[in-house]
């Protein structure tokens, strides 16, 4: 069905290539999944697939793609739309109309399909996807995650025999992205639709492939058992490094094989117990977020309805719920971003009113990442970027350079922020505004796109950074980012507080945000692989 030979890719001005030498076939009626560490080739591997590489991203592609018989360099990517589409990491960027019904019918609508064709496939696909009572909403409107479902419902509805998705699930809730991997499986096994998808939380996706592909500093594996896969890769989900930890064999890939072996490991950690939770850091005498009454309408919606929050000084905190639950919008109130209806806000130790502020004037007290990086950036390159970051904050000269390091582990200097990885933008985002030592940090789903070695730099420095006394408050659907690095968790619902508590009781609590140890464990109540590691050397 897809068909690499020799192929290779290069950008201008890299200094290595993004995909050297791939030679791989994926045949028809697959899901296959795509792994590798952030920047690795991945998202270069899936633009081929439809020729947005080399056709519009630029670059040299060398060997030859085909995708059924076609020959993507000989093809446009219009010519491929009725064969291949493509998901990519920001869908809201693919968007051209205004409400989600008439998003899902455009595709065919452009095909000239007729009317009474166009409405079946339609009710059809916000049936399967989940969106027939978002129907006639704006897609303005939308979350970030509830965007993403339209933009994968809309590809599968004009037809094409491969769907191609980058991070198909980086923004939805853990009910929400179950939903849509299970309508995937369905349309791979029912229908024969070939789907070949980049994925960084592995937890949620590896037990539904069919195969995985490794792809490493640009060189691609061949297509493995995804049992197999694991073993190989440096990349793995928690449920994998349990097993790694106590030497299961085969390797289970779902909680519920994992849990059918893990009868000896309870038994074992029966006789320890999780470190009691402590107090949360507290630095200074007040608590440096105070929202009180907070109310947010948007488009007519009541988005966020009375909500009360107050966060200790020192602290991380993470705001969890569905997609659509008013976690962005409470950030953005908090930041200054939307405009209140009722209540107030108060930030930093002198409690200012953000939005009383000018931007320049509340900067150092609340710094906000948002869901989409690129916003923030503006420059031509990456050093051009930190050396404005340090300009624009006062800052000294490398302040920005030497944090991004520190969060990524390297990005080219002279690399242009368009180019880098979703993940390696979001890491420059947050070293811009980490450049103004805002008292308080807001991170708006700050792991998408972001692998497990990335995540655990993040996490280390978020808890550095409260170590030192800047309170993080940060909105996510990672649960087990929480699981490793939250104080406190906060769980919201149609825009109200409905869960607030140390993170231990609301997450091991919970059926939809447990992370995944805490299931295979159950009733103990373990977050981390970690944690697991740290008692059985205590045992022994």
């Amino acid at each position: 069905m897809i068909t690499f030979e020799h192929v290779s890719v290069q950008y201008a001005d890299a200094p290595a290539h993004s995909l050297h030498d791939v030679t791989l076939e994926i045949p028809e009626g697959e899901l296959v999944l795509v792994v590798g560490p952030t920047g690795s080739g991945k998202s270069t591997l899936l633009r081929t697939i439809n020729g947005l590489v080399p056709h519009f991203s630029g670059g040299t592609l060398t060997g030859r793609v085909a995708v059924d018989g076609l020959d993507t360099a000989e093809h446009r990517p219009r010519d491929l739309a009725t064969v291949v589409g493509l998901v990519e990491q920001n869908p809201s960027s693919t968007f051209v109309t205004d409400v989600v019904e008439d998003e899902v019918a455009y595709g065919m609508e452009t095909m000239g399909l007729d009317s009474t064709t166009i409405r079946r496939r339609v009710e059809e696909t916000l049936d399967l996807f989940g969106l027939t009572p978002l129907r006639a909403r704006a897609l303005r409107t939308l979350s970030g995650g509830q965007q993403q479902r339209v933009a994968i419902a809309a590809l599968f509805a004009a037809g094409p025999r491969v769907l191609v998705l980058d991070e198909p699930t980086s923004a939805l809730d853990p009910v929400a992205a179950e939903e849509v991997l299970a309508s995937l499986h369905r349309i791979v096994h029912d229908l024969g639709v070939t789907v070949v998808l980049a994925e960084h939380r592995l937890e949620r996706v590896v037990h539904h492939a069919d195969r995985v592909v490794l792809v490493d500093e640009g060189r691609v594996s061949e297509l493995l058992d995804p049992a197999e896969a694991m073993l190989r890769s440096q990349i793995y989900p928690p449920v994998v490094g349990l097993s790694r930890l106590v030497g299961w064999s085969p390797t289970p890939l779902s909680i519920r094989d994992a849990r059918r072996k893990a009868a000896a490991l309870r038994e074992a950690l029966g006789t320890s117990a999780p470190r009691p939770v402590t107090d949360l850091r507290v630095i200074g005498p007040a608590d440096a977020v105070v929202a009180t009454g907070v109310r947010v309408v948007r488009g007519g919606r009541v988005v966020l309805d009375g909500v009360d929050l107050a966060v200790a000084r020192g602290s991380v905190t993470t705001l969890m719920g569905r997609n659509g639950a008013g976690k962005s919008t409470l950030l953005g109130a908090i930041a200054a971003q939307h405009r209140l209806a009722g209540g107030r806000v108060r930030v930093g130790a002198e409690g200012i009113d953000p939005h009383t502020r000018s931007a320049r004037e509340r900067v150092r007290t609340v710094g906000l990442v948002p869901q989409q990086p690129e916003l923030l950036l503006y420059a031509d390159s990456v050093a051009a970027e930190c050396a404005a970051a340090d300009h624009d904050f006062g800052a000294a000269p490398g302040t920005a350079r030497g944090l991004l390091d520190r969060i990524s582990g390297g990005i080219e200097p002279a690399v242009h922020p368009r180019d880098l990885s979703e993940g390696q933008r979001l890491e420059l985002a947050l070293a811009v505004i980490l450049s103004g030592s805002p008292e308080v940090l807001l991170l708006d789903e700050p792991t998408r796109g972001l692998d497990y070695g990335a995540k655990k730099r993040l996490g280390e420095m978020l808890t550095s950074l409260a170590a030192q006394g800047t309170t993080v408050l940060l909105a996510t659907h990672d649960v087990e980012l929480a699981a490793e690095v939250a104080d406190r968790v906060v769980i919201l619902a149609d825009g109200e507080v409905v869960t607030d508590g140390a993170a231990r009781e609301v997450l091991a609590s919970s059926p939809a945000f447990a992370p995944q140890v805490t299931k295979v464990l159950l009733p103990q109540t373990w977050l981390t692989v970690a944690e697991v590691a740290g008692a059985l050397a205590r045992i022994a």
